[in-house]
């Protein structure tokens, strides 16, 4: 679904920057400015400094003059105002209304999917309806206009004693809640996955083992008892990896080392 974030007379070129970042470590691109402080904010070195690498929102961010220009192509508002109105539209959780705007979008579709199939050229999606999510200038918030324009009020869950959030933290949480919404991205391992040690590394340690322990006379060949046996299933529960394989040789290597009389 089309997806655009604007801002409304913001005030702080750093907090356009934090915009930026907040969007695209959640894949959105499509920022519009109304009538920011600068003129030039979006080459400002506290712009850039905060947009911590997301030049490319930067550089593909408009300036409008008013919000009928930064609405076109957008059929659904969210407005972000904690502050509620007598007139104004009804206030949701982000997940909540998220949740709901999907389902509606899936109900719609439903009815025309068989016919999607056969038709000669293909049905748009739902997608092509813009989302646009609102947020007004950091000291006065949204105006009611602009707040009775909307179809819903969003408002983040907070602490009910401190629930002030700054411009960019905000954009962070309904972006991140939207990307959630729309299906998220998988989580990166952040280490390369481990390659296990194959049965015959396991064994060949095993018996490393035995003759490191035999030679600090912990294991009595003549009593062995059930001592390798669970050893081995101790190592097999631990899954071990051929690095870890190596370290335990060279544990067994000492051992015996140690064991051996001094010269």
């Amino acid at each position: 679904m089309k997806t655009r974030f604007i801002l409304i007379q913001t005030s702080h070129a750093g907090n356009v920057g934090a915009c930026a970042r907040a969007m695209k470590t959640m894949g959105f691109d499509d920022l519009v400015l109304v009538q920011p402080r600068w003129a030039n904010v979006l080459r400002r070195e506290e712009t850039i400094q905060r947009a911590s690498g997301a030049l490319d929102v930067l550089n593909n961010a408009r300036i409008v003059d008013t919000l009928d220009e930064a609405l076109d192509g957008i059929s659904h508002l969210c407005a972000t105002a904690m502050t509620p109105r007598d007139f104004g539209p009804p206030t949701r959780a982000p997940r909540e209304h998220f949740e709901m705007l999907l389902k509606k979008e899936r109900v719609a579709l439903a009815p025309i999917a068989p016919e999607a199939e056969n038709a000669s050229e293909a049905v748009p999606p739902a997608g092509e309806a813009g989302i646009g999510f609102l947020f007004g200038s950091e000291r006065f918030g949204m105006a009611n206009e602009d707040v009775y324009r909307c179809n819903v009020a969003l408002s983040i869950p907070t602490n009910p004693q401190f629930g002030s959030l700054n411009l960019g933290a905000a954009i962070q949480v309904i972006a991140y809640e939207w990307r959630q919404a729309l299906g998220g991205f998988g989580v990166q391992e952040a280490t390369p996955g481990r390659q296990l040690a194959d049965a015959g590394q396991v064994a060949g340690m095993l018996a490393h083992w035995e003759q490191a322990l035999t030679a600090i006379g912990f294991l009595d060949p003549a009593a062995p008892k059930k001592l390798m046996p669970r050893l081995n299933q101790l190592f097999n529960r631990a899954q071990l990896g051929s690095e870890e394989i190596h370290i335990l040789r060279g544990v067994a290597k000492a051992m015996i080392e140690t064991a051996q009389p001094k010269r």
